[in-house]
């Protein structure tokens, strides 16, 4: 995922960092689960996801529900652990991630589409509502799963006319050279200014040539893959760095044109003397911990996460998913009151996608305590209080004894909160009071 590493053809190209800075979600500090092997199996239902926003005269459908269910089912069994590593493929798996998403927002359309029709009276009103056979067969910006496989393939292609017409070996800087001017000069791919959901998708990048740099990162390396050339990748400080598994690294760090090899495939972060990466040699450059292709995934799932959260949280700039945590010791009532009113209105489609993002990152790190805590409380903010008692009393499980202490008094309070919120839906009146 090269997060600011990848090379800046141009100098208008801005370089940023695709980690947005949300407190408390702190996912870029990903690391692989050592008890991964004891995976619990996740909770998640697609057809909970769409219940949850359906009206009292609208469902959702069936096709709708056959590819939430099936995105998450291909994802799971791509990401497997009864896999090899080497066997998931990055561009699969995120293009499955993509159709799950691409499913719930067209759902979240066809019923803004059919609320109105009925607001308007109008039955002329057009919904884009389309009935897929599968999930292969789902449109994402005009083309489905294979065809943007076949895009990577045919970008591929490129690189080996370019080699072709130069007339050379399969030499490793040649190769790489030939890459670079395919991907960032015939193509045009660049790294978006503004990290949103448009460039956030690998089938959003391959047709609008935007992309987050941990896109552009994997795209990077699905394409050298496919010209039978590995690319590693490790993260360091706030980059992921990519450089080609070989023998020779003193190659990687030569100079020509003044600049070295490792630094144009890894872009300016190299060349910062305020980047951890600004002092890497081809010494030093063995020691750093490969990361994975689950990692890969677990970091672009984690960018995911902030992008959604911090744009569910747009009308609320600075707002972090533990705020209430603290507040609940504080002998100020006004503070330690949980209740709906007081709790802050988020874009409820962009929660949701956050939701379901951190819920398949929880299948990668089913005892990451710090996600499961999250996650409990994006339920919080969704106010499904069922659902944050029971994913926080989980966490209270694996987290640190302090972390458990802070988390005990709210989990209790919202237990109450829920409660109180049964006992109203069946026409009772007053509060609740427990003995």
């Amino acid at each position: 995922m090269l997060l600011a590493s990848l090379p800046v053809f141009s100098h208008q190209h801005k370089m940023i960092s695709s980690s947005m800075c949300v407190p408390t979600l702190r996912y870029g500090d990903y690391k692989p689960n050592k008890m991964v092997q004891n995976k619990r199996k996740s909770s998640f239902s697609p057809l909970t996801t769409i219940s949850n926003v359906k009206t009292h005269d609208f469902s959702p459908s069936k096709s709708y529900n056959e590819v939430l269910i099936a995105a998450r089912e291909k994802f799971t069994q791509e990401i497997s652990f009864r896999s090899k590593d080497n066997d998931i493929s990055l561009a699969k798996t995120l293009l499955y991630i993509a159709a799950e998403d691409e499913a719930f927002m067209a759902h979240n359309r066809e019923m803004d589409a059919h609320s109105f029709r009925n607001e308007r009276n109008d039955t002329n009103v057009l919904s884009d509502h389309q009935d897929w056979d599968c999930i292969e067969a789902m449109p994402m910006a005009g083309k489905r799963i294979d065809d943007w496989l076949l895009e990577l393939d045919n970008i591929a292609n490129k690189v080996k006319v370019e080699l072709s017409s130069r007339d050379i070996g399969c030499h490793l800087v040649e190769v790489l050279d030939a890459v670079n001017k395919v991907l960032f000069e015939s193509i045009g791919l660049r790294r978006s200014p503004v990290v949103d959901s448009n460039c956030s998708y690998l089938h959003s990048v391959l047709c609008n040539k935007y992309g987050s740099a941990i896109l552009l990162s994997i795209i990077y390396i699905e394409i050298c893959q496919r010209l039978k050339l590995t690319i590693v990748g490790s993260r360091v400080g706030e980059d992921f760095l990519i450089w080609p598994k070989t023998g020779n690294l003193e190659e990687l760090f030569k100079i020509n044109s003044g600049h070295s090899l490792f630094g144009i495939v890894n872009g300016r972060c190299v060349e910062d003397p305020k980047s951890m990466a600004y002092d890497l040699t081809c010494n030093s450059l063995p020691g750093l911990d490969i990361a994975t292709n689950r990692d890969i995934i677990g970091i672009y799932l984690a960018n995911l996460i902030r992008l959604h959260w911090k744009r569910a949280s747009r009308k609320n700039h600075g707002l972090m998913l533990t705020s209430p945590l603290r507040p609940v010791n504080d002998d100020n009532e006004k503070c330690s009151r949980m209740n709906g009113s007081s709790m802050p209105l988020l874009r409820p489609q962009d929660l949701r996608l956050a939701i379901m993002a951190s819920e398949r990152l929880l299948i990668l790190q089913p005892h990451n305590w710090a996600l499961r805590r999250d996650h409990g409380m994006m339920w919080y903010y969704s106010r499904d209080y069922g659902k944050a008692v029971q994913e926080l009393s989980i966490c209270m499980a694996f987290a640190p004894e302090e972390e458990a202490e802070v988390l005990e008094p709210f989990v209790e309070k919202l237990h109450l909160l829920q409660l109180e919120s049964s006992w109203k839906s069946r026409g009772h009146k007053g509060r609740l009071t427990v003995p």
